[in-house]
């Protein structure tokens, strides 16, 4: 299945888990849920995956599964499987170690700049406006 490009699609290293990449990652996220259970780590050639998936898999390459459909919560339980913390994982994914993944977390994090989508990053985030929180605190504000 052909992924539709989205908007979104250009934010750097991000792969929206929408409902089209859902969809395309059903085999992919069922057989990762499945991990929890010791006779399907052993039964891994009974689950639909496409090639690409597969070869994603036996490479462990996380990014390139959440491209391909996963989902990074269930992705997660194929690390556990191998004896890694999600800490490990997402070192990982990011291109850092441990240690030094740790430290960017405990700073607060990446930073957005150079991690926005190219197309809205001048765009005001959805449902950041006066909307009803907003308009509700003036009202409540008015009663005191």
């Amino acid at each position: 299945m052909v992924r539709r490009p989205q908007e979104y699609d250009d934010i750097p290293g991000t792969f929206v888990f929408d409902a089209e990449r859902s969809r395309q990652g059903y085999g992919i996220n069922m057989f990762c849920m499945s991990l929890m259970k010791e006779e399907n780590r052993r039964a891994f050639k009974r689950f639909q995956l496409t090639d690409e998936q597969r070869d994603a898999i036996l490479k462990r390459d996380y990014n390139r599964m959440l491209e391909l459909g996963g989902n990074i919560y269930f992705t997660a339980k194929l690390g556990a499987t191998d004896g890694h913390s999600f800490q490990h994982l997402a070192a990982v994914m990011t291109g850092s170690s441990q240690q030094d993944y740790a430290a960017m977390m405990l700073a607060g994090g990446r930073s957005v700049e150079g991690n926005r989508s190219r197309s809205g990053k001048d765009k005001h985030a959805r449902g950041r406006g006066k909307g009803k929180s907003q308009a509700k605190s003036k009202s409540t504000a008015k009663r005191k």
